[in-house]
């Protein structure tokens, strides 16, 4: 006890820095899918993709049948996937942590499940599953 009182300074210190760095995936809000459960999502036809990176990192290669909306668009654009609102959206970003934001957005258009891809498209190409182009 005595050692606690003595350095509470540094002990305070400690417990801030530590919650300081686990508050980023503390506050990521929103449900995550492996590459393999987009995958049977998108094999059962219960799945619409949304790619939110930009027009040409989307020409460079991008999951099957995904619909381009840059991220900075989307608000604006989210009328053009209103149709797809009974199906799962799968948002996906080059590493999946601007996902997060664009998937907000969705449930804020009235999607009711929307998932992201966990790893964004890298971890979807690790996976060595199939990219068009």
């Amino acid at each position: 006890m005595k050692f606690v009182l003595d350095h509470i300074f540094l002990i305070g210190i400690v417990l801030l820095s530590g919650g300081a760095l686990l508050w980023p995936s503390l506050t990521q809000r929103g449900k995550k899918a492996s590459p393999q459960e987009v995958t049977l999502l998108i094999n059962r036809g219960k799945a619409t993709i949304v790619d939110v990176r930009e027009a040409s990192a989307f020409a460079a290669g991008h999951l099957p049948d995904a619909k381009n909306i840059p991220l900075a668009e989307l608000a604006q654009r989210g009328s053009e996937l209103d149709k797809f609102k009974n199906k799962t959206a799968v948002v996906v970003c080059q590493k999946g942590a601007r996902a997060f934001g664009a998937a907000k957005i969705l449930e804020k258009a009235g999607f009711s499940d929307v998932l992201v891809l966990d790893g964004g498209i890298d971890a979807w190409q690790a996976q060595s599953l199939p990219i068009t182009k």
